[in-house]
């Protein structure tokens, strides 16, 4: 990324100095042309656009690696929410490896269950698995067969 940034820089150093004929510092055809001045724009725009992506790509690597931010050390993962209607839903949350099954409305969250069932819970996260939330909520409310 630096090598980019030493090009542009050398390019928009070098653009105003080619429209530049005399040692005097004045240019031979009275002002810089049109295209030159483009040039010279788009480059520089390039070179900006380049230092905000190459900041952001900083930013977002230390927000990452640095626990001071939140982002390394999560301790609550929202696994899926389930609208049941205008703003109700059943909430399925996951706190230190703990499951939670939450219902949760306008003004109130409640715990409706804390699930125990580990082999369950993965059957969830699993993308290719088409089981559906009631019937997991079906199997989870029946106590196991002996």
């Amino acid at each position: 990324m630096t090598l980019v940034a030493v090009l542009c820089t050398l390019a928009l150093t070098a653009v105003p100095a080619v429209a530049v004929a005399g040692g005097d510092g004045l240019p031979a055809s009275g002002g810089i042309s049109m295209f030159t001045s483009f040039l010279q724009m788009a480059l520089a725009l390039l070179v900006v656009v380049g230092l905000i992506l190459l900041i952001y790509y900083g930013a977002t690597r230390l927000m990452k690696t640095v626990p001071a931010f939140g982002q390394a050390g999560r301790l609550i993962r929202l696994l899926e929410i389930r609208p049941l209607g205008p703003r109700k839903s059943l909430v399925l949350v996951e706190v230190e490896g703990e499951y939670l099954l939450l219902a949760v409305s306008d003004n109130q969250i409640t715990l409706i269950k804390q699930i125990t069932m580990l082999e369950e819970i993965e059957v969830l996260e699993d993308k290719g698995s088409h089981s559906s939330f009631l019937s997991f909520l079906g199997r989870s409310a029946t106590p196991p067969q002996p």
